[in-house]
């Protein structure tokens, strides 16, 4: 009786296991591809050995036109340590305000506009924005964030890999 129950507690505990390893592993990030502002390809698979922050945005999104000038500043720090950015402009957003906007503001990024809605899709129906991605050098989201970022524990996660 007593291997029965020693037995069933090892059962639940190798269960429990294999439960927390599947929630503690990352899912790999969506193959996306799409054509910059100018007119370069572009591949998330292509940045893989990299980390990736894709940040969904709109020019119609004050808390995404608020938010860039800090996305230019961590881009500018943490680039040299690997970082690419991504910066995907909704479907609904006027082609031409964002050529208009990214010209102005100077944005050192990847700027591609999801004219399709694909790329929103891909990474689970986005439709809030702000939302960011950041995806791992192996091609994994680390982190999904909705609203403002936390770019000090964003540049730890960076500068951690």
């Amino acid at each position: 009786m007593r291997t029965r129950n020693w037995l069933a507690a090892l059962a639940v505990g190798v269960a429990i296991a294999a439960v927390l390893v599947g929630l503690m592993q990352k899912p790999a990030a969506p193959e996306v591809q799409a054509t910059d502002l100018a007119g370069r390809p572009f591949s998330l698979a292509a940045l893989r050995g990299h980390p990736v922050l894709i940040d969904f945005w709109a020019t119609t999104c004050p808390g995404c036109v608020q938010e860039m000038p800090h996305l230019v500043e961590f881009y500018r720090q943490y680039h040299p340590d690997g970082l690419e950015l991504v910066a995907v402009a909704m479907n609904y957003d006027d082609a031409a305000q964002v050529r208009k906007f990214a010209a102005e503001q100077g944005l050192p990024f990847t700027v591609v506009i999801d004219s399709t809605g694909d790329i929103a899709h891909a990474f689970g129906d986005i439709h809030l924005t702000p939302t960011a991605f950041l995806i791992d050098a192996q091609g994994r989201i680390a982190q999904q964030i909705i609203g403002d970022p936390d770019f000090a524990d964003l540049g730890r996660r960076v500068k951690a890999g």
